[in-house]
Order: C-alpha cells, then structure tokens, then sequence
C-alpha cells in the first residue's frame, strides 16, 4: 500500500505537484504578473505586484504553516506551469480552501482540472479534511467549469461583491465534502 501512494503521490494525469522552489521564482513572477491573470483570481486593486512583493509571498510559504503551497509542473516536460494551493485550514471544522493559479499559455488545456483533482485527493487522503471551498468570479467561467469537473457544487453567491470593468460582479462559493468525491471517485 505504501509503495502505491510514494509511486503516485501528488501525481495526476499530466501534472505532478511538487514544492516551489528558488528556480521556480522567475516564471512565478512572470504567471503572476500577467494582468488578464490578476483579474481572474484577485480581488485586490489590480496594481501589478513587484518582484519583491512576489518573493515575499513565496519566502513565507513553510510546512510549519496550515497553508500549503505547490508548484505544478507539466510530468514529461518537467515545465512550471504555475501554483496550487491549501489554505485557511480550519482542523476543528476539516475544512479549507483552494486556489489555483496557471500561465496563459497552459490554460483550457485540462491542465487546472488534473492539477485540482491532484489537489483534493491530497486534502482528503493525507490532511484528512471533510470539505473543500473556493471562491470565483462570476465572470470566470473557464473556472467554473473546471471547478464542476472536479465536483465542486455551487453553495452561495456573493451578489455584487467585486468590482471589475467599470461594475459590479456576483462571487461564487463553491464547495466540495468528502462523501460526495469518495461517490464520484469510485464510478
């Protein structure tokens, strides 16, 4: 059993999630500086970030933290094509989010999806939480889809919560529990 989970952990189907590290810096920068990308996943003044506010960001990342960050690398390849994370983990609720965070270039490719479902099998096989949420734009359909693959059901939303091109935009909360993954996984 052991020797199944090291061959296959933090392995999808083209994607393998694996630390950040110093080399993945340069490309982080130039993922995360890419306004169009910004504007789909950061609710912040969209101001572009500097590199040191980016190596900040990284810097803080730590295994001694209830956040979790990966870098997702194309398997054959070996190419960074962006970040995944875990983050405000709640371990007396088993709860947490998830954001995601791919380069243009590697986008509508399944890339997201494959790297999501990684994602969730680790939450809910190694962190053993009960459920996943997230939050999207409304106008991030690309998103939502990807997010419906993985499972994830729409619970709420946040009407007129952001503001983006000159007006206000709904926010969705989407979520996914244990039980309905373990019936979707075992189909």
């Amino acid at each position: 059993m052991i020797k199944q989970y090291s061959e296959n952990f933090l392995l999808g189907n083209e994607v393998a999630l694996r630390k950040i590290t110093k080399e993945d810096y340069e490309k982080f920068f130039a993922i995360e500086n890419v306004m169009e990308s910004r504007l789909l996943m950061n609710d912040g003044i969209p101001f572009p970030p500097t590199d040191a506010d980016h190596e900040k960001f990284l810097n803080e990342i730590s295994s001694e933290k209830d956040d979790y960050a990966f870098a997702i690398e194309l398997k054959d390849e070996k190419l960074f094509i962006g970040t995944i994370a875990v983050y405000l983990v709640n371990w007396k609720s088993g709860t947490c989010y998830v954001g995601i965070s791919i380069g243009p270039d590697h986008q509508g490719k399944g890339y997201g999806t494959d790297s999501m479902n990684v994602l969730v099998d680790f939450i809910f096989n190694y962190m053993n939480l009960n459920k996943v949420k997230l939050q999207v734009f409304g106008y991030n359909k690309r998103a939502i889809s990807s997010y419906e693959k993985c499972g994830f059901l729409l619970e709420g939303t946040l009407k007129e919560e952001i503001f983006r091109f000159g007006k206000y935009h709904d926010v969705y909360i989407m979520g996914l529990l244990r039980k309905d993954w373990e019936m979707q996984s075992h189909k």
